[in-house]
């Protein structure tokens, strides 16, 4: 993709051939729109066909979304960058899909995108035509259609709907010799699970109570499956499925049980990339059957790994009634007995677990032990491959039950441990966690006792639509939603030091929530800290940025949780 519009270049000759060029500066061809890479993890945005002889392309018109101006008041001499950014609430990009031969000739496709505003996923898979996910702005009606290339219009083969929200698994849908493979969200079972359509009749592949979170392959041949998933929300691992008759639910005879895990399969041969918790490097392990034959050899040019000067040892627990998994880590030298400090170093939200069975994970959180505390993290409701229940625990609220689990995963943790100090809690976090940081001190100032969000998300009415409205709904429709989690409505409050941390060049968790919370704080006779990065945007890849941000914060800490 070359000024938004894509290009084929031919290996042969190297003649290089346009066959979609954008109208005007607002449109791209081939690129994934912003929701779809920031929210829906859809990354791509162009797939050929299994012949190699069209390409199907995203069409995405940002004219519709409004204009945010991104500025750096370090260098007030630059204009500000315009940016579209799509904010709850908002009009999001138009999007499209065209069918382009190599031959030049281009087929519009079509769906009905009045009432399925976001393309979720696209597959072609070869002796089968284009497959398409399409979803309601809502998110609570999902249809998968099938693509006629000759004409461009779309067939519905599959609908569901959920009164919170409509989940997707990445590798679905797809065919399986005749039967259409989608996700289904079992609210009976608890589990989310893969199953098979055949004229409109469903049966499972997948058993009870194991989480699916991608389908990595499918054999057609011996209707085997590999899948990603878990039984226990700590470890991912890879299983090998496969289905009997068509009303009994496959049996799961080989799994590699691992902090983390994801392969790829061909006909008797399997890959295997695998990490565990006291593993420091993934490893990649090639299988013929079900037997070992090798582990790949890594070549990349990276630092030697061998001794790394922090080295992680995790404790890990699933604690209290709702099961809360937790983590925890000491200063490499602590003596039992010796009361610590402790830090919460929080994520919290969805589509992201913190405690896995992965060592390199939790190095930071080794090195700010190694500083004096004992860190503590804990996955509370709402993060991923613990169920559809618990998933949607958090639908209309993503404040009081994540900050309610933060603090019984605290509490059972001291429980578990009577070296931890609860005179003395600090809390830090980063995006969601940073959101949670800044509500803990201020919502919850009998438990925590200083705050550092770094990036936080402050009103939601300021972060994007596909995001916001799966878990809020619209602002207009569910207004109070948006009341019960804006940080700015408790900012009077705040007892506890909170110190606010941002990138002023940050495009996606944009630095008017932590200015927008400071003023608010202010007009409050709140004291507070606030460090603006210039030039940093969301996440701060500067390493000397990154080593300086740590040492400040631990210096707050310390100041703040001293006796």
């Amino acid at each position: 993709v070359i000024a938004g519009g894509l290009h084929v270049i031919s290996v042969a000759d190297g003649n290089v051939t346009a066959l979609a060029e954008p109208e005007h500066d607002a449109i791209t061809y081939g690129l994934a729109d912003f929701i779809a890479a920031e929210e829906l993890e859809r990354f791509r945005g162009h797939w050929w066909s299994p012949d190699s002889d069209a390409v199907l392309m995203e069409r995405v018109d940002v004219s519709p979304v409004p204009h945010w101006w991104i500025s750096d008041p370090a260098k007030p001499g630059n204009e500000p960058t315009a940016h579209r950014y799509p904010a709850a609430g908002t009009t999001n990009a138009e999007l499209g899909l065209v069918l382009v031969r190599l031959d030049g000739t281009r087929t519009e496709i079509t769906w009905d995108r009045g009432r399925f505003e976001y393309l979720v996923t696209v597959g072609w898979q070869s002796g089968h035509a284009p497959l398409l996910t399409v979803m309601s702005r809502d998110q609570r009606h999902q249809q998968v259609v099938e693509v006629d290339t000759a004409t461009g219009h779309t067939r519905v083969l599959h609908e569901r709907s959920d009164a919170a929200w409509v989940e997707w698994i990445t590798g679905l849908p797809r065919w399986m010799g005749s039967e259409l493979l989608v996700h289904h969200d079992d609210l009976v079972e608890d589990t989310r699970r893969v199953v098979a359509v055949r004229d409109g009749q469903e049966r499972a592949l997948t058993p009870t109570g194991l989480q699916i979170g991608a389908v990595l392959d499918v054999d057609d041949a011996s209707e085997t499956l590999l899948v990603q998933a878990t039984d226990d929300a700590t470890r991912t691992a890879v299983y090998r499925v496969r289905h009997g008759q068509a009303d009994t639910v496959g049996t799961l005879p080989h799994a590699w049980q691992m902090g983390f895990a994801g392969g790829a399969l061909a006909d008797d041969t399997l890959v295997v990339m695998a990490s565990d918790l006291d593993q420091w490097r993934a490893e990649w392990v090639v299988l013929r059957g079900d037997a070992p034959v090798g582990v790949l050899a890594t070549h990349a040019a990276t630092p030697d790994l061998a001794s790394p000067a922090v080295r992680p040892r995790v404790h890990m627990h699933q604690v209290g009634q709702r099961g809360l998994n937790i983590a925890l880590l000491f200063p490499e030298n602590h003596v039992a007995g010796t009361r610590l400090p402790v830090l919460m170093n929080p994520y919290g939200g969805p589509h992201h677990r913190e405690v896995i069975r992965v060592g390199h994970l939790f190095s930071e959180d080794q090195f700010l032990a190694n500083q004096g505390f004992a860190v503590v993290i804990v996955d509370g409701r709402g993060t991923p491959m613990r169920g559809p229940t618990w998933d949607r625990a958090i639908h209309g609220d993503l404040l009081a039950p994540v900050l309610e689990d933060q603090v019984a995963g605290l509490h059972a943790a001291a429980a578990l441990y009577p070296d931890l100090d609860l005179t003395r809690v600090g809390i830090r976090g980063w995006s969601f966690g940073g959101y949670l940081s800044a509500a803990a001190v201020m919502v919850r100032p009998d438990v925590f006792h200083v705050g550092i969000a770094g990036a936080p998300v402050t009103d939601w009415r300021l972060y994007d639509t596909g995001y916001t409205e799966r878990y809020l709904g619209h602002p207009e429709t569910s207004p109070e939603s948006y009341a019960r989690t804006d940080l700015t409505t408790v900012a009077d409050r705040l007892q506890r030091p909170l110190m606010l941390i941002h990138g002023l060049a940050d495009d996606n968790v944009v630095a008017a929530h932590t200015l927008t919370l400071s003023s608010a704080l202010l007009a409050a006779g709140k004291p507070h800290t606030v460090l603006p990065l210039s030039g940093v945007t969301h996440m701060t890849p500067q390493e000397i940025v990154t080593e300086n941000l740590l040492r400040i914060q631990v210096q707050y800490l310390h100041e703040h949780l001293s006796r």
